[in-house]
């Protein structure tokens, strides 16, 4: 049974990524409201109630702005670390909040999720990795650096979400302030576009099939910017920018 996957939005706007098989799935954050969700999902021909959980990596907001109402709508578990969830007013004792940690690794029906640690200015904040019967894909976004956790698990990859956040000339000369420049860039912020590719050049796996940009800055980078970057180095891997605006297309690996 193959693994299906989708971004159905990316960026500092909402963040909500679609892992499964023809039967169940999880979310990876749900930063959209939740009728954006379930229109988005109808688009690609994907029931909601497949989803069996959600796994919440951070607090920010464009990460957990449809958490509870979806949760609560359609009774799923969520999956969050104790400190990102006292951050979170909105999971009240009526969900079913589910603890996270550190390398756990938790089984959703055939769908097994394993969370690992990053560097992110957020309390708790964490990165996963989706498998079924050896095949895994890999939701890295909101890295400050490419550490070695994320090294090991991107390794292991047949398909990625991986952050593409800003063009470094982009940045250094646009018109953000300072301090947020530092933010950005200072190893608990984003990846750049620089980064994200040499981390794919030196660490792909033979198997990694489908790259998909994610979390592109509206103001610090452009889909065409990421892809050209990207495209002479692919080989036969397929490569696709996520959008700030709509869903993916759903693919398959």
């Amino acid at each position: 049974m193959s693994l299906v996957f989708a971004a159905l939005n990316s960026g500092s706007n909402a963040n909500c990524y679609y892992v499964g098989n023809q039967e169940e799935a999880v979310l990876v954050d749900a930063g959209l409201s939740c009728s954006q969700t379930e229109f988005r999902l109808q688009r690609l021909g994907l029931d909601p109630r497949r989803i069996r959980a959600i796994f919440v990596s951070h607090e920010h907001t464009d990460h957990i702005r449809g958490v509870a109402r979806l949760a609560k709508k359609y009774g799923l578990p969520v999956y969050v670390t104790p400190k990102t969830g006292r951050q979170l007013a909105g999971l009240d004792q009526k969900l079913a909040v589910q603890t996270l940690c550190d390398d756990a690794q938790i089984q959703v029906g055939a769908l097994q999720v394993r969370a690992f640690a990053k560097y992110h200015d957020a309390v708790d904040p964490l990165s996963f990795v989706i498998s079924q019967d050896g095949v895994n894909v890999g939701v890295f976004t909101d890295i400050g650096t490419p550490c070695d956790r994320l090294v090991y698990h991107f390794r292991q990859c047949q398909a990625v979400f991986l952050e593409a956040n800003y063009d470094e000339q982009m940045l250094e000369f646009g018109s953000y302030p300072y301090y947020l420049k530092q933010r950005i860039r200072g190893g608990h912020g984003h990846l750049s576009n620089q980064q994200a590719l040499d981390l794919f050049l030196t660490h792909r796996s033979p198997d990694l099939s489908h790259v998909i940009l994610a979390h592109l800055s509206a103001q610090n980078n452009s889909p065409q910017v990421a892809h050209d970057l990207f495209r002479p180095h692919m080989g036969a891997t397929r490569l696709t920018v996520a959008s700030r605006l709509s869903e993916t297309p759903l693919f398959s690996v």
